[in-house]
Order: C-alpha cells, then sequence, then structure tokens
C-alpha cells in the first residue's frame, strides 16, 4: 500500500507500519497516526491486508504493543437492527468472550478498530455535535458510536483503520484523518510471481504470462490480484486445450462462466444433455437478473432475501458447481450469510448479459451510439475517457480505434484539433501498441496543454520521448518516473527541457534514473530552472551502478559553483557512464575536465587516453 503526503511523492509504507509516525521530511516524530484510511479498487486485496495485520500481531511477529484488535466489517454491523447499543454491547456480540472484562479496562489497554468496507455500509455517520458520548457503557445509535469513535470523543486513545472503495471514502470528514493510504495491487513481477506459483507446468505459465502482456486490457486488469485468480483459471485450461485465447474482458468472464458450468456438470454427473442445458441456463438468467437488479439498488453484498426474490434456490445455486467461484459468503453475526460476486467487474458482467437477453443487438447499437456521442460532446476526464473506450473494444466496435490509428499515422497532425478525451484514447491505443513507437512527440498535434498532459503516459511505450515546452507536474514527472522503472521498459531518450519541474519532479527523474530497469541514454534538462540543490540528485544519479546515461544537457540552468562541484563528485565516480554534458558557464568546464581525467586516470591507469567528454 502507499499514502501521499504534501512533502513528497507516494512513499511505500508497509501494512503492519500504517499507524507509525512519518519519517518524511517536514512530518514531526511525535504527531500521533491514530486514524487511517486505506482505499482500494475492487478484489484489490483491503479484506486480505486487514487479515495480514491481525495474523501478523496474532503470532506475535508484529505491533505487540496493541492488546486488542477489534474486527467490525460493516457488512455484519449492517445487520443491526436495536437502535440502542453500547460500544460494549456492541463487542459483546461480536467477541462474547469478553463479557468478563471490565468496561474500564478498555481505557487502559491499547486497541485497534478495524471497520472493513466502508463502501458496503448501510450506516448513516454523524459527525455533528449534537450528540457526544465519551463513555463504553452508554447506549446510542451505530452511527453515533463509529462516530463519536474517529472524532476521539470515545476512547481517544484508541486506533482506528477503516477501509473503502474510493468512491465510499468522502462518507468521512479528512480532518477526522491522520493518514491516506491506497492498495495498489501487483506490480509487473508480482503479476508474473502469481502465475507461475498458480500454474505448475513452466511451459504453459509463460505462455499465459506472454498472452497476458499481449492483450493489454487484461494486463491491466491483472493489478488486481482476484483478477489474476480468474485469468490463471481460464488462461491454463485454454492453453492446455490449445483454442482460441480470450482478447477482453468479456470474452474472458464467458470462458470463465462455461467453465464453472463443465465442472458443475462433471460433479452432478448428469446424462440428459437438454435437461443440463436447460438447468444451467436457468441458472445464469436468474444470477444476470439478481446481478442486474442489486446494480440498480447500488448493493455489492447481498443476504438471502435478495436471492430469493430472484427465485435463486440457495442450496441448488450457490452451491453448486457453477456458483462456489462465482460467490463469496461469509458467516456473519446472528448467524445470517451475506453473499458477493467474485468481483464487481463480473456483477456487471453478468447484469449485462441479463439485459441484453431481454434487449437483443438494439441495446448494442444503442449503446454504441451513445458512448461515440459521450466522447464527442464531453469534456471527460482521463480515466472516464479510457473506460468509455474500453467499453466499444468491449462490444467489438473498432471504428473509434481505426480513427485514432490512422490520424496518429497520417502526417495532417496540425490540421484537425483534438479533444482531450481523444487524446485520452491515443494515450492508451499507444500504450497498449506491441509496435513500441520510435519517437513521441506531442507537441505535433492540435491540441491544448490539457490534452498533451493526457498524452504523457504513453512514454511507457516509445523509445524517444520529446516533452520539451510541455508545462510537466509533479504529477506527469510521476508518470515519466514510472516509464523509467517498469519492468520493459523502453525509453532511451527523453527531452524534459523548458519545465519548471521543481524539488519533486528532479526527485522522482533521478530515482528513475537509478532504478535497475531503467535504459535511458539521453536525458535533456536545458531551461528546467534547475539549481545547486538539484545538483546533489543528480549527482548521486550518475554515480548509481544502474545509470545508462550517455549524454546529459543542463545548459540554461543556474547551478552555481556549488552545483558544479556536487556534479563533479558523480563524473568522478567509476559508474558514471556520461560521455557528453551539455552546460552554460565557461569557468566550470575546466573543474569538470579535471574531475574526469582525474577519474580516468584512478579508475582505469591501465587506459592510455581518457574517456573523451564533451562541453557542447
Amino acid at each position: 500500500s502507499r499514502w501521499p503526503t504534501q512533502h513528497s511523492q507516494d512513499t511505500p509504507i508497509y501494512c503492519n507500519d500504517i499507524f507509525k509516525p512519518s519519517t518524511e521530511p517536514g512530518c514531526e516524530k511525535k504527531d500521533k497516526i491514530k486514524v487511517v484510511l486505506t482505499k482500494g479498487i475492487a478484489g484489490i486485496g483491503k479484506t486480505v491486508s486487514v487479515q495480514k495485520f491481525i495474523l501478523d500481531w496474532a503470532e506475535g511477529k508484529a505491533n505487540q504493543d496493541v492488546d486488542f484488535m477489534f474486527v467490525l466489517p460493516f457488512r455484519e454491523l449492517n445487520l443491526i437492527q436495536d437502535n440502542q447499543y453500547s460500544l460494549h454491547r456492541l463487542l459483546l456480540d461480536f467477541h462474547p468472550k469478553l463479557h468478563e472484562l471490565n468496561p474500564r479496562n478498555y481505557e487502559e489497554c491499547k486497541v485497534v478498530f478495524i471497520f472493513d468496507g466502508l463502501d458496503e455500509s448501510r450506516i448513516a455517520l454523524m459527525f455533528s455535535d449534537n450528540e457526544k458520548v465519551s463513555d463504553v457503557t452508554e447506549a446510542s445509535s451505530v452511527g453515533v458510536l463509529m462516530s463519536n469513535l474517529l472524532k476521539g470523543e470515545l476512547l481517544p486513545s484508541a486506533l482506528i483503520w477503516i477501509t473503502s472503495r474510493p468512491a465510499a471514502a468522502n462518507q468521512i470528514p479528512s480532518k477526522y484523518i491522520n493518514r491516506v493510504t491506497e492498495i495498489q495491487g501487483f506490480d509487473e513481477p508480482q503479476k508474473e510471481e502469481y502465475f507461475r506459483k498458480r500454474i505448475s507446468d513452466e511451459d504453459q505459465a509463460s505462455r499465459v504470462i506472454s498472452h497476458i502482456r499481449k492483450a493489454r486490457s487484461l494486463h491491466i486488469m491483472c493489478h488486481i490480484p482476484v483478477f489474476c485468480c480468474i485469468s490463471a483459471t481460464v488462461l491454463e485450461k485454454v492453453v492446455k486445450q490449445d483454442t482460441e485465447i480470450p482478447q477482453t474482458l468479456t470474452e474472458m468472464y464467458i470462458h470463465f462462466l462455461l467453465i464453472q458450468t463443465s465442472m458443475k456438470n462433471l460433479k452432478y454427473e448428469e446424462r440428459d444433455t437438454e435437461k443440463l442445458m436447460q438447468s444451467n441456463k436457468e441458472v445464469i438468467v436468474k444470477l444476470g437478473e439478481l446481478a442486474f437488479d442489486q446494480l440498480m439498488k447500488g448493493n455489492v453484498m447481498f443476504y438471502e432475501e435478495d436471492l430469493r426474490d430472484c427465485c435463486i434456490d440457495i442450496t441448488d445455486a450457490v452451491y453448486s458447481g457453477i456458483c462456489t467461484e462465482i460467490f463469496k459468503q461469509e458467516s456473519v453475526i446472528k448467524h445470517r450469510k451475506v453473499y458477493c460476486f467474485i468481483h464487481l467487474s463480473f456483477q456487471e458482467f453478468l447484469a449485462a448479459f441479463y439485459q441484453e437477453r431481454y434487449q437483443g443487438n438494439a441495446l448494442c447499437k444503442l449503446l454504441t451510439s451513445y458512448i461515440k456521442d459521450t466522447i464527442n460532446c464531453y469534456n471527460l476526464s482521463a480515466d472516464r475517457s479510457i473506460s468509455l473506450f474500453l467499453c466499444l473494444l468491449e462490444v467489438n466496435d473498432q471504428t473509434l480505434c481505426k480513427e485514432i490509428q490512422d490520424y496518429v499515422k497520417s502526417d495532417q497532425h496540425s490540421e484537425k484539433k483534438l479533444s482531450p478525451v481523444h487524446c485520452s484514447a491515443i494515450a492508451y491505443m499507444l500504450q497498449m501498441s506491441e509496435e513500441v513507437l520510435d519517437k513521441f512527440e506531442p507537441t505535433k498535434y492540435n491540441i491544448s496543454y490539457e490534452g498533451r498532459w493526457r498524452l504523457i503516459p504513453a512514454v511507457m511505450n516509445c523509445r524517444k520521448a520529446l516533452l520539451a515546452g510541455c508545462c510537466l507536474s509533479n504529477q506527469h514527472c510521476e508518470t515519466v518516473c514510472s516509464a523509467l522503472q517498469s519492468s520493459n521498459s523502453n525509453p532511451r531518450e527523453l527531452d524534459m527541457s523548458n519545465n519548471d519541474l521543481l524539488d519533486l519532479g528532479v526527485r522522482l527523474l533521478c530515482a528513475g534514473l537509478k532504478n535497475s530497469h531503467c535504459q535511458l541514454n539521453i536525458l535533456r534538462l536545458a531551461g528546467c530552472c534547475l539549481s545547486d540543490h538539484h545538483c546533489e540528485r543528480l549527482s548521486s544519479a550518475l554515480q548509481s551502478s544502474n545509470s545508462c546515461l550517455r549524454e546529459l544537457d543542463l545548459s540554461n540552468n543556474d547551478l552555481q559553483d556549488s552545483g558544479v562541484k556536487l556534479l563533479s563528485a558523480g563524473l568522478r565516480n567509476s559508474h558514471c557512464q556520461l560521455n557528453i554534458l551539455r552546460s552554460v558557464f565557461l569557468f566550470h568546464y575546466v573543474l569538470m575536465w579535471m574531475c574526469i581525467c582525474n577519474r580516468a586516470i584512478k579508475v582505469r591507469p591501465d587506459r592510455t587516453r581518457a574517456r573523451q567528454v564533451h562541453f557542447d
């Protein structure tokens, strides 16, 4: 997981350390972290992180100063119908063994409350000052109890951890939250590691990984652990049978559904093929109805009565082979059970299947028309633009994709002005292309600055990126840094001249240069408002054993003597591979040249001539 601060880039943090004070510059170590909010999309691993946190504590591996950990999932809190509860009574309902505990002990002990799944909450949180609760034996509504815990009125020494999907996170005012973390899922090495561990046959695992990398929409989804599980189930079987491999999310879920149906058929050994097909069809349609109805209500969690409303026989359907993997179920408070689909996107798939069954190829045409109109007529965010673009690809509509491809290949970039939405689509296509782009130059397009910024992610899949004069922000620098650190990093030349990179931008860039995956040979930072204090980070990057830089342009920057001395330390280092350095001040050249020559003599005394470094 990671958490952002105003002082720096997003900083990685281990799950067990979420309540530890920050070590970032500008943060006081004495600042107490009382309330932590962890965000993450569906299936990304929020609940698993909670379970790991608790397990490590229970096994004595971490947080041994904590006396009690109370896990209160919102899906269970939703079932409480009594309006008047004290905190002590609430905890007794979840943990009956606490009945011997004196309520006063809560104040004397170090306690952690974990509220998992804020997005599933049906409880109204009350943050007004009208109702205060400060005693663990004082009765009130569950919403008031929670709000007073968060505000510190109730058990002010207690630590609180809340998990939520991003859309629901704003239910809690930011002033009551001390730290925000975000679970980001699998990175590139972890994706590969997962498939190699899940698929025992090494050759099949390699084929699956290769396909995932080529089918870019699937590749992106595989940062979600749950989706990796579904993909492994489908692709392992497809590779074994040597059949056509699914290319889209829709095709992947169709295969998954067929596999689960097949497992049910084998399990129950039904011999009447026609009866079997009809039974499977009925169950899938009912599941689709449930998925659609609950999606319309905004629900991702269902109870037994919801299943009965759709005429789903719980014993027959939920425990049969077809639903075992589709549904997750958990025993909850008062012995009721709660159900959900294996992932929100699978619920959406079944809901779409259900609607398409009754609306036919007319719905599909209406949908594609609506998507195209939305893309053309509205100023959408980058994420929303890409989502709509992916929707077109999922329904096999390639028209917009072909238009963009033709535009990118043409020489008429200055004639037609593109909207930011189209720029998002171009960036996505360039990223997803199996062919690495030789030169990426956003300024050649007739677009606004917003459009240029939306093209930045395409740096990931190009050899030469020309981003001079694009008014790059720290966020864009982070995108570039991510491209340099990718396991299949493609950029070899990067021009970021005439951008005010600021301290954070330089720090991000240097972090990318020091990464073992970075293959950058040429870096141009002319006119980037660099000063002497930026030179220390640049010098450190030059001294990295991973640095591949051969040419560095620092012209039109006021580096000062102190900055040049810092750079000189980098040039003297044996790991420095620089051949060309562009700078401004003449008297600096002499100093640097002396450093280079000295280094050449010291490091390579067996060579008769020093390596040539050009000062242009």
